[in-house]
């Protein structure tokens, strides 16, 4: 499954490379400068952007669902994402000539200010109404986006604040998008924790009786999805459904052992997002269709078929 994961990634990669409103070929890469400044400016740049976001936004979905036990959240739809854009707003509002670093930092403080506090709201949610989870994250996020909305509106900012509700890479060249980076490093390092977030998965007194750090692997795990969703939301934007159908698919497919199943869900993610974005190049050509838009479609059949497709048990 691995291997055919990444043949996929490398496949949808190359298409990625020479898909676009400039046409450009193999054969001219070497024949003419013009068209390997394409590549090395905008292509290559784009394609690396499409591939990290939707890893890490992969990696933090499963990340969530072991912090909060419950497969039908995502940081996009539970008041991360929005937390990143609030964040972002008022940087804007008090401090508009503030750095990219400072937004960065703002955008992660809130996000994860925000996914602290659905976390102590879900926590006093009755552990048999699973579905209630996911409800409760809809209606958050939704009151931090409205709130996000309502805000901008008074500001006269609301086309600005667009630009980070619906994510879409046109806009990634080269210097604009190494942010991302971080994001990745952010993601690889959660890995070296992806036993102990399996255990947290198993609830609070399972987790201490295993000898587990409950509150340090909590902490650890919120701070990984803050900065992973702020940064992502701060370079391209909200992209929903990533984190809430790509861990549920692998899950499926290869079972709950988070030191097996992230590399696969970093690879579906990316595979499933860069295939969004190359849609939404194709779709209405010459013009594009953000990937946010393309993937909330994509995502909401995927997510149907799990909901009504047949279950399979991994052993």
């Amino acid at each position: 499954m691995a291997l055919a994961l990444a043949c996929l990634l490398v496949i949808l990669s190359i298409a990625s490379l020479f898909v676009g409103v400039i046409d450009l070929s193999w054969p001219a890469l070497w024949s003419d400068p013009g068209a390997l400044e394409l590549l090395v400016v905008s292509r290559a740049p784009r394609t690396i952007a499409v591939i990290i976001s939707g890893g890490a936004l992969a990696v933090s979905g499963a990340i969530m669902q072991m912090l909060v036990r419950n497969r039908f959240v995502e940081p996009m739809t539970a008041g991360t994402g929005q937390g990143a854009a609030l964040g972002i707003l008022l940087v804007t509002l008090f401090a508009p000539g503030a750095s990219l670093l400072v937004k960065m930092v703002l955008a992660s403080l809130t996000a994860l200010a925000a996914s602290a506090g659905f976390l102590a709201i879900v926590q006093r949610l009755p552990p048999t109404q699973p579905l209630l989870v996911a409800l409760v994250g809809l209606i958050y996020g939704g009151i931090l986006g409205a709130a996000v909305t309502v805000i901008a509106y008074q500001a006269d900012l609301l086309q600005y604040v667009e630009i980070w509700m619906n994510g879409e890479f046109s806009g990634v060249l080269q210097g604009r998008y190494e942010l991302l980076w971080l994001v990745a490093l952010v993601a690889a390092l959660a890995y070296l924790a992806a036993d102990q977030f399996a255990i947290i998965g198993m609830g609070r007194t399972a987790s201490i009786n295993l000898g587990l750090n409950y509150s340090q692997t909590m902490v650890l795990g919120l701070l990984a999805i803050s900065i992973v969703t702020a940064l992502t939301v701060v370079t391209v934007g909200l992209i929903p459904f990533v984190g809430l159908v790509v861990p549920n698919i692998i899950a499926r497919l290869a079972g709950d052992n988070l030191r097996r199943s992230l590399p696969l869900t970093a690879m579906t993610g990316a595979a499933l997002v860069l295939l969004c974005d190359i849609l939404g190049r194709l779709i209405r050509y010459p013009y594009e269709i953000p990937v946010g838009t393309v993937f909330g479609v994509v995502g909401a059949l995927l997510f149907l078929w799990l909901l009504h497709g047949p279950k399979r048990h991994v052993s």
